[in-house]
């Protein structure tokens, strides 16, 4: 009898860039499936991106703007003896950057007013100059856990 063995899915990049974290992001931005609108948004977005930064590709902007969202450090609730105490963690790979797009999508998701991709490219381009909603998250998550580093012994 033939054992059957689970295939690994392959990582594929966006279509125009070949990135992984791009078409990661797109699949993030993606609303009820609509996958060729949450791409026609981060495109448009790009586009935006390049138009006002002459000097760096739009996709070195990206990738850098979530690599400055990244956090290093993160409180994690940890109950000991009845109390609840936020302690410092460190934050591995995969989570600082799904914690950073999450924070991305969030600030944009919040302002209201404008087209989704204006409100993203201010957002990216924010982050890229380190500063913004998602940056402003990012710098209060490391002041939680530099206020709490009292606590690190209990970390697990």
């Amino acid at each position: 009898m033939g054992r059957i063995t689970a295939s690994k899915k392959q990582l594929v990049g966006d279509p125009m860039h070949g990135s992984i974290l791009a078409s990661k992001f797109i699949n993030c931005l993606m609303w009820d499936g609509k996958k060729s609108t949450a791409q026609r948004v981060f495109y448009d977005a790009l586009r935006i991106i390049s138009e006002k930064v002459k000097d760096d590709e739009p996709i070195e902007v990206f990738t850098q703007a979530v690599e400055n969202v990244k956090p290093n450090i993160e409180v994690r609730s940890k109950r000991v003896g009845g109390a609840s105490y936020q302690v410092p963690m460190q934050v591995n790979k995969t989570r600082q950057q799904s914690l950073a797009i999450r924070w991305i999508l969030l600030a944009v998701r919040e302002k209201k007013g404008r087209a989704t991709h204006q409100k993203l490219a201010k957002e990216l381009l924010d982050a890229y100059n380190r500063e913004g909603a998602a940056m402003t998250r990012r710098e209060n998550v490391h002041r939680m856990a530099e206020a709490n580093k009292a606590f690190a012994h209990f970390a697990w």
